[in-house]
């Protein structure tokens, strides 16, 4: 079968004819493809190296003035050149070639409107801050569509030179991708007006045929440093006027173990009215883009008074949120504090504190803790945890401070004596006058709410006010301030008190309520303690209603009650001449006479406040020997005292003298006959110590000991039981007498 074999043999030939086409044919192309992109890339490669990229200036300054909306130019020379191989880059990417782009003085004019505020200064001016005064009001009209501002204007900023890294092969996907941007000696002027408009926002100016979001092109900047930069910065809003020097960090400053610092800077300028400066370092600019990176930061800057050390990290550095501080404060007064933060925090003495802030400083968001921090107001030591949450209308601080030993004068900017006012605080002259008169800040209590407990252990002050301890709760809200409770551990016993402060009314309007329970009179004096003799023990409340910006003043307007009981102590003119009380020692000796000791069943003291005026509504003292009557007045307004004293004589043998004596002249200055005597101002230290604590309204019956079988103590001792009142109803004229024999309540 000669003619099967050719028809069984032929076919499988054919693929290989035809297969042996296609391949040549792949091959062609293949080789075409590598040709034309070695062509393409030899001509771009000649084109980087040969062509006068300054031909080009023209058309660069054309578009970013069209696109920024204000004069834009490049002065100096125009390059670009191949980098290979790429340095930051490892692999095979590493062989992929880039082109660094240089250009030499460039300029960029300020917002069309804004003029020269918010423009560079000239050199002669730059040893002061920028100024802040806002240009005359003018109608801001923007350029029109796809045309710059002349070059007449004024530049905002200007760079000596401006070297870009740029990547190609990520031109394929429409990412202009720099590795490195370099300034030397950049110039930057940045302005926000009194209306918010700033010169740093640039307008887009979009044609009917393009959107913002037509733009396919991303710009990434990778690195970004500064070589020897000048930053100028003029907030109307903020009042806050600084110029800086920026510089980025050498490589042999940065620590490999230590935090990545890039930038270094130094500030000067102003902040309202306190004088800034300060220096420090801080993470590369380009972090500044990243939602989380540990930013790092370390500056010390002082700002009037106040300085601030500070050194850690930022988790969201744009927003300023993820917050992780060493923070130490320092400062004349913490008060000052509020123009640079908006905290409401007291008068002090001066000030250091050191502890962790962690949070966020977020505008309208800001959430912030400052944790277990230590530190010294004046001589007394401070420690706590303060939080503080921004909200609408205000926003929130609350915390719990402690000190372990705490100086009476510490406290006294607080509440506004003499010894604490400042040069910069208005005060009244009141020479020969004694009460508190630096008026309260009230201004600034509608800025922020605050609830605040603190705890002093143990109370320093005079060696004559035996003072124990202190607690308070410091409640402000809406414009109130409640201390509720106010504690003072005095003599062995206690001052409990409350107060509301509302600063909504004109003069401040107060409510002050107090109880004074079981003081050992002999503690107030310690020589007298030693002798194991007792002055008595004390007892009672007060309640007042007044107005006015100061301590003295709202005792000078102050109306309602208070009612002060003694009982079982002994007098002699010994036991007063060792405890100080000058008036009280000439007193007893004409009364009793110098060398006897008199035994005190019960004493009360009962007054009715009317405007600032006291008046005795029953003011006795019972002994075995007579009953002591006082009447008369104390003037809060003028600060003076008119008292007369009538012995009701049980057995006039033990009298010397059988007269009233009177008691009359200033605070500062008390006279009995011809012998003066400082018994107000240290008797009363302990009372003017409540009445300057704070306090509310609640009525608490007053608890003292019990009037026994004793006829006296009975009828004197009747209203122990009695809640005091503030305002007209405790300044009501005297009451009718009580049936005699009850107890007071225990």
């Amino acid at each position: 079968m000669p003619s099967s074999t050719p028809s069984s043999t032929a076919p499988p030939q054919l693929p290989v004819a035809v297969a042996a086409p296609r391949r040549s044919l792949a091959l062609r192309v293949l080789l075409a493809l590598i040709a034309g992109i070695f062509v393409l890339l030899l001509a771009l490669v000649l084109a980087v190296s040969l062509i006068d990229w300054n031909r080009a200036r023209p058309w660069v300054n054309d578009k970013v003035s069209a696109a920024s909306g204000r004069h834009f130019a490049i002065q100096g020379d125009l390059d670009a050149q191949w980098v290979w191989p790429q340095p930051l880059d490892t692999g095979w990417r590493r062989w992929i070639p880039g082109v660094l782009v240089q250009a030499e003085q460039l300029e960029l004019g300020n917002r069309p409107g804004f003029g020269a505020f918010g423009a560079l200064d000239s050199e002669d001016a730059r040893g002061s801050p920028p100024q802040l005064a806002k240009p005359e009001k003018t109608k801001r009209a923007e350029p029109a569509e796809h045309s710059a501002p002349g070059s007449e204007a004024p530049f905002m900023a200007k760079a000596g030179k401006a070297s870009a890294s740029l990547r190609l092969l990520p031109l394929l996907g429409r990412v202009l991708l720099i590795d490195t941007l370099v300034l030397s000696t950049p110039d930057v002027a940045l302005a926000r007006d009194a209306d918010g408009e700033n010169n740093w926002t640039f307008p887009r100016h979009d044609n009917d045929h393009s959107s913002p979001s037509s733009n396919p092109w991303k710009v990434t900047v990778k690195s970004l440093f500064v070589e020897q930069g000048q930053l100028a910065y003029a907030d109307a809003v903020q009042k806050l006027s600084l110029r800086a020097k920026l510089a980025s960090e050498d490589d042999s400053a940065r620590s490999n173990a230590g935090p990545g610092y890039g930038l270094r800077f130094e500030i000067l300028g102003q902040f309202r009215d306190a004088q800034v400066s300060g220096k420090g370092r801080a993470g590369q600019l380009l972090s500044l883009q990243s939602t989380r990176v540990e930013y790092p930061i370390e500056f010390d800057a002082r700002a009037g008074a106040t300085r601030a050390q500070v050194r850690g990290t930022l988790s969201n550095p744009r927003k300023l949120s993820g917050m992780d501080l060493q923070v130490a404060l320092e400062g004349q007064s913490m008060a000052d504090l509020y123009e640079l933060t908006g905290l409401v925090l007291p008068n002090t003495p001066p000030y250091k504190t050191s502890g962790r802030l962690v949070g966020s400083l977020e505008p309208e968001r800001a959430t912030w803790d400052y944790e277990d921090f230590t530190g010294a107001v004046g001589k007394s030591d401070l420690q706590g945890h303060l939080t503080y949450t921004s909200g609408k209308p205000r926003a929130r601080l609350t915390g719990q401070l402690k000190s372990r030993r705490l100086l009476l004068a510490d406290l006294g900017p607080v509440i506004g004596t003499p010894g604490g006012a400042r040069e910069n605080t208005k005060k009244s002259i009141r020479p020969g006058k004694v009460l508190p008169d630096i008026s309260f800040a009230t201004g600034r209590w509608d800025a922020m709410d605050a609830d605040i407990a603190f705890l002093g252990q143990t109370l320093v002050g005079p060696a004559a006010l035996p003072l124990e301890n202190l607690s308070v709760r410091a409640i402000l809200k809406e414009g109130k301030l409640n201390l509720a409770p106010l504690r003072f551990g005095v003599a062995k016993g206690r001052i409990d008190a409350q107060v509301t402060l509302d600063s909504h009314s004109e003069p401040l309007r107060a409510q002050i309520r107090s109880t004074v329970d079981d003081l050992k009179l002999s503690s107030l004096f310690p020589k007298v303690e030693l002798m194991d003799k007792s002055l008595g023990r004390m007892d009672g409340a007060f309640a007042l209603n007044g107005q006015g910006a100061s301590i003295a003043s709202m005792l000078a307007s102050s109306t309602g009650e208070a009612r002060l009981y003694v009982r079982d102590g002994t007098l002699s003119k010994q036991l007063l001449d060792l405890a100080a009380l000058n008036l009280g020692s000439v007193i007893v000796a004409k009364l009793f006479g110098n060398d006897k000791e008199v035994h005190v069943r019960c004493a009360v003291a009962d007054f009715s406040v009317k405007d600032g005026m006291a008046q005795t509504r029953s003011v006795k003292l019972s002994t075995n020997e007579a009953v002591v009557e006082a009447v008369g007045t104390i003037d809060f307004d003028h600060e003076h005292i008119d008292l007369r004293i009538k012995p009701e004589s049980l057995k006039w043998k033990f009298f010397s003298l059988r007269t009233p004596l009177t008691v009359r002249g200033p605070f500062i200055d008390p006279q009995v006959g011809v012998e003066p005597g400082p018994l107000l101002a240290r008797a009363g230290a302990a009372v003017l110590a409540a009445v300057a604590a704070p306090a509310a309204l609640a009525l608490v019956p007053i608890t003292v000991p019990a009037a026994e079988d004793d006829a006296h103590c009975a009828k004197l001792l009747a209203r122990a039981d009695e809640a005091v009142k503030a305002g007209p109803a405790g300044a009501a004229p005297k009451p009718p007498p009580r049936a005699s024999g009850g107890r007071a309540k225990k």
